[in-house]
Protein backbone atom coordinates (compact mmCIF):
# COMPACT_ATOMS: atom_id res chain seq x y z
CA UNK A 1 0.00 0.00 0.00
CA UNK A 2 1.33 3.46 -0.90
CA UNK A 3 1.65 6.00 1.94
CA UNK A 4 -1.42 8.22 2.08
CA UNK A 5 0.40 11.31 3.29
CA UNK A 6 2.97 11.44 0.48
CA UNK A 7 2.93 13.96 -2.35
CA UNK A 8 2.61 12.95 -5.98
CA UNK A 9 6.29 13.75 -6.52
CA UNK A 10 7.25 11.54 -3.56
CA UNK A 11 5.15 8.66 -4.83
CA UNK A 12 6.64 8.80 -8.31
CA UNK A 13 10.11 8.21 -6.93
CA UNK A 14 11.54 4.70 -7.07
CA UNK A 15 10.07 2.63 -4.19
CA UNK A 16 12.35 1.57 -1.37
CA UNK A 17 11.53 -2.11 -1.79
CA UNK A 18 12.66 -4.13 -4.74
CA UNK A 19 10.00 -4.77 -7.40
CA UNK A 20 8.31 -8.15 -7.07
CA UNK A 21 8.54 -10.37 -10.14
CA UNK A 22 6.76 -13.70 -10.65
CA UNK A 23 8.32 -16.05 -13.21
CA UNK A 24 6.07 -18.90 -14.38
CA UNK A 25 7.48 -21.77 -16.45
CA UNK A 26 7.19 -25.54 -16.19
CA UNK A 27 10.90 -25.88 -17.10
CA UNK A 28 13.15 -25.09 -14.10
CA UNK A 29 16.06 -24.28 -16.41
CA UNK A 30 14.05 -21.47 -18.03
CA UNK A 31 13.16 -20.12 -14.60
CA UNK A 32 16.83 -20.13 -13.61
CA UNK A 33 17.76 -18.15 -16.72
CA UNK A 34 15.23 -15.44 -15.88
CA UNK A 35 16.15 -15.55 -12.21
CA UNK A 36 19.76 -14.72 -13.07
CA UNK A 37 18.59 -11.82 -15.25
CA UNK A 38 16.53 -10.21 -12.47
CA UNK A 39 17.94 -11.46 -9.15
CA UNK A 40 20.00 -8.32 -8.50
CA UNK A 41 17.17 -5.89 -9.17
CA UNK A 42 13.98 -7.70 -8.22
CA UNK A 43 12.50 -9.97 -5.60
CA UNK A 44 11.83 -13.01 -7.77
CA UNK A 45 9.07 -15.53 -7.08
CA UNK A 46 8.83 -18.75 -9.10
CA UNK A 47 6.03 -21.08 -10.14
CA UNK A 48 6.21 -24.22 -12.28
CA UNK A 49 2.48 -24.67 -12.94
CA UNK A 50 -0.57 -22.59 -13.65
CA UNK A 51 -2.21 -23.50 -10.37
CA UNK A 52 0.89 -22.53 -8.42
CA UNK A 53 1.14 -19.30 -10.40
CA UNK A 54 -2.41 -18.25 -9.48
CA UNK A 55 -1.82 -19.03 -5.81
CA UNK A 56 1.49 -17.15 -5.71
CA UNK A 57 0.06 -14.15 -7.55
CA UNK A 58 -2.75 -13.86 -4.99
CA UNK A 59 -0.48 -14.34 -2.00
CA UNK A 60 2.55 -12.27 -3.02
CA UNK A 61 1.00 -9.52 -5.20
CA UNK A 62 3.85 -9.30 -7.74
CA UNK A 63 4.38 -6.12 -9.73
CA UNK A 64 4.92 -8.00 -13.01
CA UNK A 65 4.37 -11.60 -14.14
CA UNK A 66 6.50 -13.34 -16.79
CA UNK A 67 4.27 -16.18 -17.97
CA UNK A 68 5.09 -19.17 -20.15
CA UNK A 69 2.37 -20.19 -22.61
CA UNK A 70 2.85 -23.95 -22.87
CA UNK A 71 2.37 -25.71 -19.53
CA UNK A 72 0.88 -29.15 -18.86
CA UNK A 73 -1.81 -28.53 -16.23
CA UNK A 74 -3.09 -25.14 -17.37
CA UNK A 75 -1.69 -23.14 -20.27
CA UNK A 76 -0.62 -19.54 -19.95
CA UNK A 77 -3.70 -18.22 -21.71
CA UNK A 78 -5.98 -19.77 -19.10
CA UNK A 79 -3.75 -18.52 -16.29
CA UNK A 80 -3.90 -15.01 -17.74
CA UNK A 81 -7.67 -15.24 -18.13
CA UNK A 82 -8.10 -16.17 -14.48
CA UNK A 83 -5.69 -13.48 -13.33
CA UNK A 84 -7.71 -10.85 -15.18
CA UNK A 85 -10.99 -12.07 -13.65
CA UNK A 86 -9.71 -11.74 -10.08
CA UNK A 87 -9.88 -8.27 -8.49
CA UNK A 88 -6.72 -9.07 -6.52
CA UNK A 89 -4.61 -9.75 -9.63
CA UNK A 90 -6.32 -8.14 -12.63
CA UNK A 91 -4.07 -5.05 -12.62
CA UNK A 92 -0.76 -6.97 -12.59
CA UNK A 93 0.99 -6.64 -15.98
CA UNK A 94 1.45 -10.03 -17.65
CA UNK A 95 4.24 -10.57 -20.19
CA UNK A 96 4.02 -13.81 -22.13
CA UNK A 97 7.35 -15.57 -22.68
CA UNK A 98 7.07 -18.30 -25.30
CA UNK A 99 8.75 -20.13 -28.15
CA UNK A 100 5.79 -19.34 -30.41
CA UNK A 101 6.44 -16.75 -33.11
CA UNK A 102 3.07 -16.77 -34.86
CA UNK A 103 1.16 -13.51 -35.08
CA UNK A 104 -2.11 -15.19 -34.11
CA UNK A 105 -0.56 -16.47 -30.87
CA UNK A 106 0.63 -12.98 -29.99
CA UNK A 107 -2.78 -11.55 -30.83
CA UNK A 108 -4.48 -14.14 -28.65
CA UNK A 109 -2.18 -13.29 -25.72
CA UNK A 110 -2.83 -9.58 -26.03
CA UNK A 111 -6.57 -10.16 -26.28
CA UNK A 112 -6.36 -12.14 -23.03
CA UNK A 113 -5.03 -9.01 -21.32
CA UNK A 114 -1.27 -9.44 -21.57
CA UNK A 115 0.76 -6.27 -22.06
CA UNK A 116 3.69 -7.77 -23.98
CA UNK A 117 4.85 -10.88 -25.82
CA UNK A 118 8.48 -12.04 -25.61
CA UNK A 119 9.80 -14.90 -27.70
CA UNK A 120 12.33 -17.54 -26.68
CA UNK A 121 15.24 -17.83 -26.63
CA UNK A 122 15.22 -14.63 -24.62
CA UNK A 123 17.63 -11.75 -25.00
CA UNK A 124 18.41 -10.72 -21.39
CA UNK A 125 18.86 -7.04 -22.24
CA UNK A 126 15.55 -6.90 -24.11
CA UNK A 127 13.61 -8.72 -21.39
CA UNK A 128 15.12 -6.49 -18.71
CA UNK A 129 14.23 -3.34 -20.65
CA UNK A 130 10.64 -4.45 -21.26
CA UNK A 131 10.10 -5.43 -17.64
CA UNK A 132 11.55 -2.10 -16.51
CA UNK A 133 9.13 -0.26 -18.80
CA UNK A 134 6.09 -2.08 -17.44
CA UNK A 135 7.25 -1.67 -13.85
CA UNK A 136 7.45 2.08 -14.41
CA UNK A 137 4.03 2.21 -16.05
CA UNK A 138 2.46 0.16 -13.27
CA UNK A 139 4.06 2.33 -10.61
CA UNK A 140 2.66 5.49 -12.19
CA UNK A 141 -0.77 3.92 -12.66
CA UNK A 142 -0.82 2.75 -9.05
CA UNK A 143 0.05 6.24 -7.84
CA UNK A 144 -2.69 7.91 -9.87
CA UNK A 145 -5.28 5.30 -8.86
CA UNK A 146 -4.20 5.70 -5.26
CA UNK A 147 -4.57 9.47 -5.28
CA UNK A 148 -8.14 9.17 -6.55
CA UNK A 149 -8.97 7.54 -3.21
CA UNK A 150 -7.31 10.12 -0.94
CA UNK A 151 -9.08 12.92 0.92
CA UNK A 152 -7.16 16.11 0.15
CA UNK A 153 -7.62 17.67 3.59
CA UNK A 154 -6.92 14.81 5.99
CA UNK A 155 -4.81 12.53 3.75
CA UNK A 156 -6.90 9.57 4.85
CA UNK A 157 -8.79 7.46 2.36
CA UNK A 158 -12.01 9.01 1.12
CA UNK A 159 -15.66 7.90 0.89
CA UNK A 160 -15.15 6.41 -2.57
CA UNK A 161 -12.41 4.14 -1.27
CA UNK A 162 -14.51 3.21 1.74
CA UNK A 163 -17.42 2.12 -0.44
CA UNK A 164 -15.18 -0.10 -2.58
CA UNK A 165 -13.24 -1.54 0.33
CA UNK A 166 -16.41 -2.25 2.33
CA UNK A 167 -17.73 -4.45 -0.46
CA UNK A 168 -14.44 -6.32 -0.69
CA UNK A 169 -14.15 -6.88 3.05
CA UNK A 170 -17.78 -7.97 3.34
CA UNK A 171 -17.22 -10.55 0.62
CA UNK A 172 -14.00 -11.73 2.23
CA UNK A 173 -15.72 -12.10 5.61
CA UNK A 174 -18.43 -14.19 3.99
CA UNK A 175 -15.83 -16.47 2.38
CA UNK A 176 -13.61 -16.88 5.43
CA UNK A 177 -16.31 -16.94 8.12
CA UNK A 178 -14.38 -14.35 10.15
CA UNK A 179 -15.89 -11.27 11.82
CA UNK A 180 -15.83 -7.82 10.26
CA UNK A 181 -16.23 -4.66 12.32
CA UNK A 182 -17.13 -1.16 11.19
CA UNK A 183 -16.53 1.89 13.37
CA UNK A 184 -17.94 5.36 12.78
CA UNK A 185 -16.35 8.27 14.65
CA UNK A 186 -17.73 11.80 14.75
CA UNK A 187 -16.04 14.90 16.20
CA UNK A 188 -18.24 16.22 19.01
CA UNK A 189 -19.76 19.69 18.60
CA UNK A 190 -17.65 20.39 15.54
CA UNK A 191 -19.99 23.05 14.14
CA UNK A 192 -19.54 24.97 17.37
CA UNK A 193 -15.78 24.49 17.10
CA UNK A 194 -15.81 26.11 13.67
CA UNK A 195 -18.03 28.92 14.94
CA UNK A 196 -15.63 29.72 17.78
CA UNK A 197 -12.24 29.11 16.18
CA UNK A 198 -12.90 29.54 12.45
CA UNK A 199 -12.83 27.12 9.54
CA UNK A 200 -9.06 27.24 9.12
CA UNK A 201 -8.59 25.99 12.68
CA UNK A 202 -11.38 23.50 12.01
CA UNK A 203 -9.56 22.08 9.00
CA UNK A 204 -6.37 21.78 11.04
CA UNK A 205 -8.30 20.03 13.80
CA UNK A 206 -9.74 17.49 11.36
CA UNK A 207 -6.26 16.76 10.02
CA UNK A 208 -4.96 16.13 13.53
CA UNK A 209 -7.94 13.97 14.43
CA UNK A 210 -7.44 11.91 11.27
CA UNK A 211 -3.79 11.34 12.15
CA UNK A 212 -4.72 10.30 15.69
CA UNK A 213 -7.32 7.83 14.39
CA UNK A 214 -4.81 6.28 11.98
CA UNK A 215 -2.28 5.92 14.80
CA UNK A 216 -4.89 4.16 16.93
CA UNK A 217 -5.72 1.67 14.16
CA UNK A 218 -2.65 -0.47 14.72
CA UNK A 219 -2.87 -3.20 12.07
CA UNK A 220 -1.95 -2.67 8.40
CA UNK A 221 -5.32 -4.08 7.32
CA UNK A 222 -7.32 -1.57 9.39
CA UNK A 223 -8.57 1.21 7.12
CA UNK A 224 -9.44 4.74 8.26
CA UNK A 225 -11.48 6.89 5.84
CA UNK A 226 -13.02 10.32 5.95
CA UNK A 227 -16.68 9.45 5.53
CA UNK A 228 -17.91 13.01 5.20
CA UNK A 229 -17.58 16.33 7.04
CA UNK A 230 -16.29 15.63 10.53
CA UNK A 231 -17.19 11.92 10.39
CA UNK A 232 -14.67 9.11 9.89
CA UNK A 233 -15.13 5.40 9.22
CA UNK A 234 -12.77 2.60 10.15
CA UNK A 235 -12.99 -0.90 8.67
CA UNK A 236 -11.56 -3.61 10.94
CA UNK A 237 -11.25 -6.99 9.21
CA UNK A 238 -11.00 -10.14 11.33
CA UNK A 239 -12.08 -8.13 14.39
CA UNK A 240 -14.76 -9.18 16.85
CA UNK A 241 -16.82 -6.96 19.18
CA UNK A 242 -14.24 -6.83 21.97
CA UNK A 243 -11.43 -6.00 19.55
CA UNK A 244 -13.47 -3.26 17.85
CA UNK A 245 -14.36 -1.68 21.18
CA UNK A 246 -10.68 -1.66 22.11
CA UNK A 247 -9.94 0.24 18.89
CA UNK A 248 -12.76 2.68 19.64
CA UNK A 249 -11.36 3.34 23.12
CA UNK A 250 -7.87 3.89 21.74
CA UNK A 251 -9.26 6.34 19.22
CA UNK A 252 -11.19 8.24 21.88
CA UNK A 253 -8.09 8.52 24.06
CA UNK A 254 -5.87 9.49 21.14
CA UNK A 255 -8.14 12.37 20.10
CA UNK A 256 -8.58 13.61 23.66
CA UNK A 257 -4.81 13.41 24.17
CA UNK A 258 -4.34 15.95 21.36
CA UNK A 259 -5.46 18.51 23.91
CA UNK A 260 -7.11 20.82 21.37
CA UNK A 261 -9.09 23.38 23.33
CA UNK A 262 -12.83 23.40 22.62
CA UNK A 263 -14.53 26.09 24.66
CA UNK A 264 -17.93 25.39 23.07
CA UNK A 265 -17.98 21.68 23.88
CA UNK A 266 -20.63 20.52 26.32
CA UNK A 267 -18.72 17.37 27.37
CA UNK A 268 -15.08 18.46 27.78
CA UNK A 269 -12.78 21.41 27.49
CA UNK A 270 -10.95 19.71 24.62
CA UNK A 271 -11.93 18.14 21.32
CA UNK A 272 -13.50 14.66 21.67
CA UNK A 273 -15.18 12.07 19.47
CA UNK A 274 -18.19 9.80 19.71
CA UNK A 275 -18.06 6.34 18.16
CA UNK A 276 -20.51 3.75 16.89
CA UNK A 277 -19.42 0.17 16.27
CA UNK A 278 -21.16 -2.60 14.32
CA UNK A 279 -19.87 -6.15 13.97
CA UNK A 280 -20.65 -8.82 11.41
CA UNK A 281 -20.24 -12.32 12.83
CA UNK A 282 -20.19 -15.60 10.86
CA UNK A 283 -23.88 -16.09 11.73
CA UNK A 284 -25.01 -12.60 10.74
CA UNK A 285 -27.52 -12.10 7.95
CA UNK A 286 -28.09 -8.91 5.99
CA UNK A 287 -25.55 -7.20 3.79
CA UNK A 288 -22.88 -4.50 3.90
CA UNK A 289 -25.51 -1.75 3.89
CA UNK A 290 -27.04 -3.26 7.02
CA UNK A 291 -23.65 -3.09 8.72
CA UNK A 292 -23.35 0.59 7.81
CA UNK A 293 -26.85 1.32 9.09
CA UNK A 294 -26.14 -0.44 12.37
CA UNK A 295 -22.85 1.41 12.92
CA UNK A 296 -24.59 4.70 12.13
CA UNK A 297 -27.36 3.87 14.62
CA UNK A 298 -24.78 3.13 17.30
CA UNK A 299 -23.05 6.43 16.62
CA UNK A 300 -26.40 8.21 16.99
CA UNK A 301 -26.94 6.38 20.27
CA UNK A 302 -23.51 7.48 21.54
CA UNK A 303 -24.40 11.08 20.73
CA UNK A 304 -27.82 11.00 22.34
CA UNK A 305 -26.42 9.37 25.49
CA UNK A 306 -24.00 12.21 26.11
CA UNK A 307 -21.22 12.00 23.46
CA UNK A 308 -17.53 11.34 24.04
CA UNK A 309 -18.34 7.63 24.30
CA UNK A 310 -18.61 4.50 22.17
CA UNK A 311 -21.68 2.31 21.63
CA UNK A 312 -21.69 -1.05 19.86
CA UNK A 313 -23.96 -3.80 18.56
CA UNK A 314 -23.71 -7.06 16.65
CA UNK A 315 -25.50 -7.45 13.33
CA UNK A 316 -28.32 -10.05 13.54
Amino acid sequence: MLPVDATLADLLQEPERKPRLLVVDDQPTNIQVLYRVFADDCQVFMATSGTQALHTARQEAPDVILLDVMMPDMDGYEVCRQLKQDSRTRDIPVLFVTAHHEAQEETRGLEMGAVDFITKPINPAVVRARVRTHLTLKRQTDVLKHLVFIDALTHTFNRRYFDERLGEEWGRAQRTGKPLSLLFADVDFFKQYNDVYGHQRGDDALSQVAHALKQAALRPGDVVCRYGGEEFACLLPDTDLDGALQVAQRMKKAVRALGMAHAASHVAGVLTISAGVAVRTPTSTGDANALVALADAQLYRAKTQGRAQACAAVLD
